[in-house]
């Protein structure tokens, strides 16, 4: 994740998509999660290759770089109305990047409106990562700069926000100390009976061994203030904190990645548990190895209803270009399984968004390359049980768009919506629909 956060304006980045039934970050439901660490090797599953699905993609709304924002490095959501929000990370009136939010019409363009222009100054800058909602309709998200917290890169520390209307509040203006730097990613609610209790994210920089932290914001007495819950260190814990929304289970646990460390570099999978008195620990639940293993997680986890947790990896797996991974519950363990490596040609490669699971065993995903002679990325469907994959689109870099670095969002009608960092009209990003 630090290697893709040192290219701001590319648009690498990560996104956040997962089964509402049990994730809190998202949605606010509950995971039956929270189990003790894992063994065992990686088990990779031979797959003939991919197939092409008769799948059809449009675009939604093209994006112009000016006003209206570019570079939509973000994952999606659906607001208490119905409609699509999100952030791009650049663009705007003060060309900072924006809060956009897409009203869907029968036949595209939809219509985009501007909830928020960042200023570049106390209110951050360069908005990655997406929105999520409380059950006001209030927007919370990040930026990687910006902010009143020191210097770091040069342009800021980034701030953690709320949107409420269109009064914008900073939660936490990083320092670029122990309290971190530069989160990249969205934020993860911690409810209870609908109410916002906690939010939790992660940080590619700063921290205690710099090298990254977990934090969570609450607010006491009308104000928010930041913790640290644990900051990595970089070695056999892992480092740098995945761009990928936390995963928050029913008991209030939170479930990550790191892109780096672990005993043999390659990232790591991880639960902080949490106990009485605001005290959590850390446990490794999986290191990664390596090609043919996987290595590099960059997106978030997302679990099934059994507690097992499946997500992709940048690098690894049998070709060395990325892969997707199980963790499955196995008593009290884990054992991790590589569900397909992908081949780096049609069948994409270099995934770094976040799974959404479908149906009994179906996830739906994107790569960030690969894919035919554009080598501009992929949404895919993938047998969660077989490792059987179906390229439901490759990207040609034209109007279609180019390079999704985000997951999927499902619309409920069959529909799956996402985004790309290039590509469309103007070259500036698009929002798509996939219809599987």
């Amino acid at each position: 994740m630090k290697a893709l956060l040192s290219s701001k304006t590319s648009g690498l980045a990560v996104a956040f998509s997962a089964l509402a039934a049990f994730i809190t970050g998202c949605s606010g439901g509950g995971s039956p999660l929270a189990l003790p660490p894992a063994s065992g090797a990686a088990r990779p599953i031979g797959v003939a290759g991919p197939v092409r699905a008769a799948a059809s993609e449009q675009v939604v709304y093209s994006f112009t770089g000016g006003i209206d924002g570019g570079d939509p490095a973000a994952d999606l959501n659906f607001d208490p109305n119905g409609k699509v929000d999100g952030t791009t990370v650049v663009g705007g009136y003060y060309y900072c990047g924006t809060v956009f939010q897409l009203k869907p019409r029968p036949r595209p363009p939809w219509q985009e409106s501007v909830l928020y222009n960042f200023t570049c100054y106390a209110d951050g800058k360069n908005p990655y990562g997406g929105v999520t909602f409380d059950k006001n309709g209030d927007l919370f998200g990040t930026t990687v700069a910006g902010g009143y917290g020191g210097a770091c890169a040069g342009d800021g520390c980034g701030v953690a926000w709320q949107l409420h209307g269109s009064a914008q509040t900073v939660l936490h203006g990083f320092s670029g100390g122990q309290d971190g730097y530069g989160p990249g990613g969205g934020l993860a609610l911690a409810r209870k009976h609908g109410i916002l209790l906690n939010l939790y994210g992660t940080t590619p920089d700063g921290g205690q061994y710099y090298s990254g932290v977990v934090y969570e914001l609450s607010r006491r007495k009308g104000s928010w203030r930041e913790r640290v819950i644990h900051a990595f260190n970089g070695g056999s814990e892992g480092g740098v904190g995945s761009l990928g929304r936390l995963l928050i289970d029913r008991r209030g646990d939170l479930f990550g990645v790191t892109e780096i460390g672990g005993t043999h570099s390659a990232g790591t999978v991880y639960k902080l548990a949490h106990y009485e008195g605001g005290k959590w620990q850390l446990t490794t639940l999986y290191t990664f190895k390596g090609t043919p293993d996987c290595g590099s997680p960059y997106g978030g986890l997302i679990a099934d209803g059994r507690g097992n947790l499946y997500g992709t990896t940048y690098y690894g797996g049998k070709n060395g270009v990325g892969c997707v991974f199980e963790l499955k519950r196995s008593n009290a363990s884990y054992q991790e399984r590589v569900v397909y490596s992908f081949a780096g040609g049609n069948d994409g490669s270099a995934p770094t968004s976040t799974l959404l699971l479908a149906g009994k065993g179906t996830l739906y995903g994107t790569t960030s390359s690969g894919g035919g002679s554009c080598d501009c990325g992929t949404v895919f469907k993938l047998n969660a049980k077989t490792g059987a994959e179906t390229v439901l689109h490759a990207f040609t870099g034209g109007r279609d768009g180019a390079y999704p670095y985000y997951g999927l969002m499902p619309d409920g009608k069959g529909h799956l919506l996402g985004t790309t960092a290039a590509g469309g009209t103007s070259g500036q990003g698009v929002v798509f629909e996939v219809t599987p």
